[in-house]
């Protein structure tokens, strides 16, 4: 079990912290076979700050470790990080990594079968979803 209650699992030979990181890696292996997609990477890390030294104390680097890197056909890529539900360390790492890679999309995708033809969406769109389901009651 990982560190958000959720359970790994193995596919292909690779860990995924998740079933939902599993569905995802599996949904990419569709896409490219459908040549939808040239190529996708799993886990980039991004430095987001380099290690250095204080007062001759060693301090680490901190790093963004991605779930996937998608390389579409037009040429761009895309980060992806597949969440159950964010977390502060998560939005302050976005925010950095925005701030230091801005050529670079970076995208939080949730599963959803109930919002989502594909099962896959954004997870500021499924907010906005389920903000309007609730105000629609």
């Amino acid at each position: 079990m990982s560190k958000y209650n959720a359970n790994k699992i193995v596919i292909d030979g690779y860990t995924f912290d998740s079933k939902a990181e599993g569905l995802f890696y599996q949904y990419l292996l569709t896409l490219k076979a459908k040549d939808k997609i040239k190529n996708f990477e799993l886990q980039p890390r991004y430095i987001l700050q380099p290690k250095y030294t204080k007062n001759g104390v060693n301090i680490r680097p901190i790093t963004y470790i991605a779930d996937f890197l998608i390389y579409h056909l037009d040429g761009t890529k895309e980060v992806i990080d597949v969440k159950g539900f964010e977390v502060p360390v998560s939005v302050i790492k976005k925010k950095m990594f925005n701030y230091i890679y801005p050529s670079y999309k970076l995208t939080w995708v949730a599963r959803s079968l109930k919002y989502s033809s594909t099962g896959w969406i954004d997870c500021d769109e499924l907010k906005r979803c389920r903000r309007k389901a609730k105000n629609d009651k």
